[in-house]
């Protein structure tokens, strides 16, 4: 039996048990919860608060609304110029999703947009994001589920932009600041919905951010991968070597800056000389 003490011990415990962790789960970068923890208060609003660069949200049997409030680690005059990007599950389902700014609501993806997958972005100061609950007799197959990401106003767009030549700075820039950075070749050009798939071969592996291209094998120094571009930027396969650069945003990579290597590296020598590099790279 507990004594006096010890139960006055357990029961602030118990409490915060029952108002925090165990209604859901969340490390700043992630937040998992469910709507059960509602049941009988169907109007409840929770504030989640997420302070990464990246994660997710899996909000199961929703009922009632969540605030999701993304927002960077750190302040500074930078964060202003962030676009909050959010993929949903293709499993997405049971909810509405607004942009809330101030109390004033505006529709951002509908339930029945959520199953199609597509990256919705918005500028940090637009607001926060307002999860309401759809109501169904039957919420036990709903599950609200999305990644997002935190990235520069110029990537969120650059998906839709029309395609432009790098600039010598540019390209020099992208080297030393990209996800990845890679010389191939180009050997394949698939065309799909909303975008061109180019299938690549990496002769040299410089920076990676995540395994977008996977090795051929120990025996086999070669990589191959996937890079998305838009479609009106009507990308050909083509001989020679490339030096691809981009970003990659959930799981996949992005074109950015992808010359010639022998334009690359006239470029990179003339900066080498006149010590305007930004960086290092080794081109032995």
């Amino acid at each position: 039996m507990l004594t006096p003490i010890l139960a006055s011990l357990l029961l602030p415990l118990l409490l915060l048990c029952r108002i925090s962790f165990c209604q859901y789960s969340s490390d700043q970068c992630s937040w998992k919860g469910s709507g059960l923890s509602h049941e009988g208060h169907t109007r409840d609003v929770e504030q989640v608060y997420l302070r990464c660069s990246q994660g997710s949200l899996e909000w199961l049997y929703p009922t009632g609304a969540i605030i999701v409030n993304l927002r960077p680690n750190t302040v500074s005059q930078a964060a202003t110029r962030l676009s909050v990007c959010i993929k949903p599950s293709a499993d997405s389902r049971g909810t509405n999703i607004y942009l809330d700014r101030n109390g004033k609501l505006r529709m951002l993806l509908r339930e029945q947009d959520q199953t199609q997958g597509k990256v919705q972005c918005f500028n940090i100061l637009e607001g926060s994001l307002f999860i309401e609950a759809v109501p169904h007799m039957d919420i036990s197959r709903r599950i609200t589920l999305f990644q997002y990401e935190l990235v520069s106003d110029r990537l969120a767009h650059s998906q839709s932009a029309p395609c432009q030549p790098c600039s010598d700075a540019e390209m020099l820039l992208a080297v030393c600041t990209n996800d990845f950075v890679a010389r191939g070749s180009i050997k394949k050009v698939e065309q799909e919905e909303e975008h061109s798939s180019v299938t690549v071969e990496i002769s040299r592996l410089y920076r990676q951010k995540s395994q977008v291209f996977v090795s051929g094998g120990v025996r086999v120094r070669s990589w191959k991968g996937h890079i998305k571009m838009p479609l009106q930027c009507g990308v050909k396969s083509g001989e020679g070597e490339f030096l691809f650069t981009g970003m990659v945003r959930f799981g996949e990579a992005w074109m950015g800056c992808a010359p010639r290597y022998k334009d690359f590296l006239r470029l990179y020598h003339e900066a080498e000389q006149q010590g305007t590099n930004p960086c290092h790279v080794d081109t032995d």
